[in-house]
């Protein structure tokens, strides 16, 4: 998104898997499909990424729900109708259920370059895609405050977003195997706790310093402070099926941040949480998704998903009542997951056709 931003707007990002129509396998034509779709919606809004069968969408910057909602469907609409003028098509899910990570081809792009000449079989398995919410907000050190108060809140996100089960053409047991997937890098996982900006700063910097990191976007906390653009960015999710979900996760992300910068001014105390809590937390939400148990960080206990969730929702609430359909979209959360599970059922070239289908389809009904 833009670097330009104010207090609360909002942009999303969204990675899609472009796959051949006949085999459901992933296809190496995000190339063809890029340039198709940037002649109709703007070289800024579509851009590639790590694999040749994968790209990215970005929004503009959008001030209210609903503009996010029209914008993330022009661009799947766009990218749809690109995708199928060059003979391809396109899913929006988290990982492939059987395309092997050995067959992907890079994109051949420099920097993608000595990311694999770097990380090597770490890198090379990354065939996940990501689902990124950023919130406007210009005061850096009000936006660590903030990802101090929301930390806590990431698994309850990422058990709701969950949706990629299967790796290798097998069932993995995971909701979101993703999130094993990703958190194999050495700066992925939840965010640790800063007593201030400069604490921050000093800590990317060292990370880049020492080898931790190939540069400082290479932070990949499931929250972050992007070094180029005045937001929060939350990056814990898994990619969303339809329109209509994803717009309610970002409804949530924003609600989550405002409430907690507004908790922040207000100076109510920041939860107390050991990091190994918090990699507990996400660990358990993305073995389970909502099928389970997960962790009520603040009070130190496993709980069921669905106290969890109303816990979250309880905390967020007064925003979210500025939003009332994004709240509405919100309680029936876990009635669209269990929908998810059971789409997600059957052979693996099955569940494909289903993923992409789904995607056609939420275009039309929106």
């Amino acid at each position: 998104m833009p670097a330009q931003t104010s207090d609360y707007t909002l942009g999303v990002e969204e990675e899609y898997q472009i796959i051949d129509p006949e085999t459901r396998a992933l296809c190496p034509r995000a190339g063809d499909v890029l340039r198709r779709a940037r002649q109709a919606l703007g070289e800024d809004w579509v851009v590639p990424e790590l694999r040749a069968s994968q790209l990215e969408v970005l929004t503009p910057v959008c001030r209210t729900l609903p503009e996010v909602r029209a914008e993330l469907l022009r661009l799947r609409q766009g990218v749809t109708r690109a995708a199928e003028e060059e003979g391809v098509r396109v899913a929006a899910a988290s990982t492939h259920p059987f395309s092997h990570w050995r067959e992907q081809p890079v994109t051949a792009r420099d920097r993608y370059k000595k990311i694999l000449e770097r990380e090597r079989r770490m890198a090379e398995e990354q065939v996940v895609f990501g689902f990124h919410v950023h919130v406007g907000l210009r005061d850096r050190e009000a936006a660590l405050q903030v990802m101090n108060h929301a930390r806590v809140w990431l698994a309850p996100l990422l058990a709701l977003s969950a949706n990629s089960p299967f790796w290798l053409g097998e069932d993995t047991g995971y909701a979101s195997y993703r999130t094993q997937i990703w958190g194999s890098l050495p700066t992925a996982g939840p965010p640790g706790y800063f007593s201030s900006l400069a604490e921050h700063d000093a800590l990317v910097e060292k990370l880049v310093a020492t080898g931790g990191a190939m540069e400082a976007n290479q932070i990949y906390w499931d929250m972050r402070l992007p070094q180029e653009l005045e937001t929060v960015e939350i990056r814990v999710l898994d990619v969303c099926a339809s329109v209509d979900e994803a717009v309610m996760l970002a409804g949530l992300c924003h609600a989550l941040v405002r409430t907690c910068h507004e908790r922040a001014r207000a100076g109510e105390p920041q939860p107390e949480v050991r990091p190994e809590i918090l990699r507990a937390a996400h660990w358990i939400a993305s073995r389970y998704g909502l099928e389970a148990k997960l962790v009520d960080v603040e009070a130190g206990r496993a709980a069921p998903a669905r106290e969890v969730i109303q816990k979250l929702l309880h905390f967020v609430r007064p925003v979210l009542e500025e939003h009332a359909r994004s709240s509405r979209n919100m309680m029936t959360g876990r009635r669209f997951r269990l929908s998810w599970t059971r789409r997600w059922s059957g052979a693996p070239v099955l569940r494909v056709s289903a993923v992409f289908t789904n995607v056609r389809e939420s275009l039309k009904t929106s």
